[in-house]
């Protein structure tokens, strides 16, 4: 029993003088020089595994980043917020509404955005690309355009407006640019194409809004009343709606072409309100006239010494039994058909106050025109 145990004993030893002397050989071994060019990778081999650098830049991202570059300085980031009291300390406090988008049109100060992003706050706050905020100041509103104007005071020569083009002569396909604050994320650039033009879309008065452009660059909350830039960097749209059933990007974007922005914007400035002109009638909604089974826009009153009330139109109205006969059906304007009240709405926006019109009516089964000179606004 000894003797087997001093011989595992001995052998356990042997084993361990082994590895240790194994390790100091190997560490009195010489290093290899890195001239040795038995150890050296060639010239050619080395190129190979080293690190790929980076290309330069494409055109076209060159081309987009210069156009980011340029456009950002004009595009504004909109925070509002609604004043409260509190009921037991009777302190007023303000409570973060909402975010927006927005951008600079001229040197006076008057900024762009969506009037759904501004509707119901009790303040208002633009924020520059330079991160400088002012207070603003509503100037004007149109809530069947979804636009809105406001007001900061800062010097001229901070200011940036941005460059207007046009949208008539746009294309489906084309390549279109959005900036804006998405989620609150400050200036993000977004790029796609028209996707389609000429849609329709409904706006916060219930009033269609016509020729709206479609895109698929990506719009979000909070991109609403941001531009939408051509290739050359021009204003051709204010983006204002998505279609999304879970309320988030979904590949279909609206924007407002510029072509009706140019004529909206410089109303608003000037007398805080669209100044379209009035027939001086009162009309029943689409809802109340498709009921009925009519098409066109039903007369329910006029207004004392207006237009229609001197051009003879007829309002509904009540008999001294109690029946309502319905008043004149206007369904024509000079060469141009009216289905819907909603379409009197927006021919009537191609006139000015003081223009004389051809107005079609259907009274009863008997169809009559009259002329008339539209009414300034009220």
């Amino acid at each position: 029993m000894n003797s087997s145990f001093f011989k595992f004993l001995f052998w356990l030893c042997l084993i361990g003088l082994g590895f240790f002397a194994g390790t100091a050989w190997k560490k009195h071994e010489p290093v290899k020089s890195p001239e040795d060019t038995s150890t050296q990778i060639s010239g050619e081999e080395s190129r190979e595994n080293a690190p790929t650098l980076r290309k330069e830049l494409k055109t076209a991202e060159i081309e987009t980043i210069q156009l980011f570059e340029n456009a950002a300085p004009s595009v504004a980031f909109i925070t509002t917020t609604n004043v409260r009291m509190d009921f037991w300390t009777r302190n007023i406090m303000e409570i973060p509404r909402g975010t927006g988008s927005a951008f600079v049109w001229d040197k006076k100060g008057h900024i762009v955005t969506n009037f759904h992003v501004i509707q119901g706050a009790d303040k208002a706050q633009v924020t520059l690309s330079d991160r400088t905020t002012y207070d603003a100041e509503v100037i004007g509103v149109a809530p069947e355009k979804d636009l809105a104007v406001l007001r900061i005071k800062i010097e001229s020569s901070k200011l940036n407006p941005i460059p207007v083009g046009a949208s008539d002569d746009l294309r489906v396909g084309q390549s279109v640019y959005a900036i804006g604050n998405p989620f609150g994320l400050d200036q993000t650039l977004t790029t796609g194409i028209i996707s389609a033009l000429g849609r329709e879309i409904e706006s916060v008065a219930g009033i269609p809004i016509k020729d709206v452009i479609q895109t698929d660059a990506a719009i979000n909350p909070g991109n609403s009343g941001g531009p939408l830039l051509d290739s050359s960097g021009r204003l051709i749209g204010v983006n204002t709606a998505i279609y999304s059933p879970s309320g988030a990007y979904a590949g279909i974007g609206f924007s407002i072409p510029v072509d009706v922005v140019n004529w909206v914007v410089p109303e608003l400035i000037t007398y805080g309100k669209l100044q379209r002109p009035s027939l001086g009638v009162e009309l029943a909604t689409s809802q109340q006239t498709k009921r009925i089974g009519l098409e066109g826009a039903l007369v329910l009153g006029t207004t004392p010494g207006g237009a229609a009330e001197k051009a003879g139109i007829r309002p509904t109205y009540r008999d001294r039994y109690g029946r309502i006969s319905l008043g004149d059906v206007i369904v024509g304007i000079d060469n141009e058909k009216i289905s819907s009240p909603n379409d009197l709405v927006l021919i009537l926006e191609k006139y000015k106050p003081g223009d004389v019109v051809k107005v079609k009516i259907m009274r009863g089964k008997e169809e009559e025109t009259v002329s008339l000179k539209l009414d300034n606004p009220k």
